[in-house]
């Protein structure tokens, strides 16, 4: 078995060194495992990525996806950074606090970092850049920020970690990530709010003074939260009717979608009926990339299991130290380090049936890794050399990535002590699903 292993892995780490697309990588890695395994390596493979999407639940995936892409042509940036800064625009500095509030909100809603980097940066970002923030920091924050509506509810990565892990219930994965997912937003508030103190940032002029002087149309605050409340009322929707028992998470998606539709093109109208073949043709797209991520790692967790990979890794990280906390770190540092050059949704699928053995055995419950685990891989969606949100951050703001990640610094620090909270304290992901009456392990 150890050779099996080891062509596994070099296999693996040599295709994605070659610059390989990760499914690939991942299927042929599988494929070359498979057949030293013995056995027809391609009816297996075939066989294994047929059935890792042959999943219900999964079904939700595509329609989220759908509902995140309408959202963000919609028109919902516009108005989720005026309700935003209605509450905290005034404060110093108090475009980046209105810059985090407003990736939250829209992250939540969307469920797409990617797509709160480009909608909130491309307004934030140049907005920011006119009041004298540091362009580098407007980038910094923004792609931090983002991350965080990976955490709060509707989220892709908590229905493909839910899938991996086999036994976890994706309303209580939503549920579980409502208050990591706040605490990383306020950490990355705490960090933006030293800087600007420090810099001097958000001294001269604000929003609605700009605004005014350009000649655009303000709104009084009665006006700003009624346009934002039907945007608001998405979150809502898919929860309430999850918890009330109304429709699965799978049925939820579904209504997202034609929620999204109804509120972009016809109660909002920003969206023309023309660009809506365009619209699913890219969700086609995305969900044909997920989809494939998904099958090529069922395949390979299949012949990790037959290697009995996930005992060994078990058994050598059991093995480093009796301490439970040394271990929690270990794994920490392993998935912020996989998290810098590995996309989330792969990674997921692969290391979930790694490590879950070993946290249950260290008593962490499967939800509370869950959040623990995507929460590390959301720093990786802001760290080089493969962060998305970085690159999409940049390519909005107009610099680069290495003054950005100098200027970035403080926050993944931030984020990186709301991880540590988060691990330890099993409160903060598993009160609100106690709560619901959710917990089944």
């Amino acid at each position: 078995m150890s050779g099996i292993i080891l062509i596994l892995v070099v296999s693996f780490f040599v295709l994605l060194v070659m610059n390989t697309p990760v499914a690939v990588a991942i299927a042929g890695s599988s494929l070359l495992a498979i057949c030293a395994h013995g056995g027809d390596a391609g009816f297996t493979v075939a066989q294994r990525m047929a059935n890792g999407v042959n999943s219900f639940p999964l079904l939700a995936i595509p329609f989220f996806i759908l509902s995140g892409y309408l959202m963000g042509k919609g028109g919902l940036a516009r108005r989720l950074i005026d309700f935003a800064a209605l509450f905290v625009g005034k404060l110093s500095g108090g475009l980046s606090y209105v810059n985090v509030f407003t990736c939250m909100l829209f992250g939540s809603i969307s469920g797409s970092a990617a797509a709160a980097v480009s909608s909130i940066g491309g307004f934030m970002i140049p907005e920011m850049n006119r009041e004298g923030y540091d362009r580098d920091f407007n980038v910094a924050v923004t792609a931090t920020a983002a991350t965080t509506g990976l955490l709060i509810p509707p989220s892709n990565c908590m229905i493909v970690y839910s899938v991996a892990a086999g036994s976890v219930s994706i309303a209580a994965m939503f549920m579980a990530g409502i208050l990591p997912g706040i605490l990383v937003g306020l950490c990355i508030v705490i960090a933006a709010a030293i800087l600007c103190l420090k810099h001097g940032y958000g001294k001269k002029r604000t929003a609605v003074s700009k605004q005014a002087e350009a000649g655009q149309p303000t709104y009084t605050p009665l006006q700003i939260c009624w346009r934002a409340i039907p945007s608001l009322l998405l979150v809502i929707v898919i929860i309430g009717g999850i918890l009330a028992g109304i429709f699965s998470a799978t049925e939820a998606a579904a209504i997202a979608v034609l929620y999204a539709f109804l509120l972009s093109c016809v109660f909002y109208r920003e969206i023309p009926f023309r660009d809506l073949p365009g619209i699913c043709l890219q969700t086609g797209l995305t969900t044909a990339v997920v989809m494939l991520l998904i099958g090529a790692s069922s395949s390979m967790s299949w012949i990790m299991t037959v290697a009995n990979i996930p005992q060994a890794v078990s058994h050598g990280l059991l093995g480093l130290s009796n301490n439970p906390i040394v271990i929690l770190l270990t794994i920490n540092l392993l998935l912020l380090v996989v998290g810098t050059f590995m996309d989330m949704t792969p990674a997921i699928l692969i290391f979930t049936p790694i490590l879950l053995p070993v946290v249950r055995q260290l008593g962490m419950s499967d939800i509370q890794f869950g959040i623990v685990l995507i929460a590390n891989l959301c720093i990786g969606l802001c760290t080089p050399p493969v962060g998305t949100c970085l690159f999409i951050g940049c390519g909005v703001g107009k610099t680069t990535i290495a003054q950005v990640t100098v200027k970035a610094l403080p926050f993944f620090l931030a984020m990186v002590i709301a991880l540590m909270l988060i691990t330890f304290i099993p409160w903060l992901s598993l009160a609100i699903p106690r709560l619901c009456g959710l917990l089944g392990n």
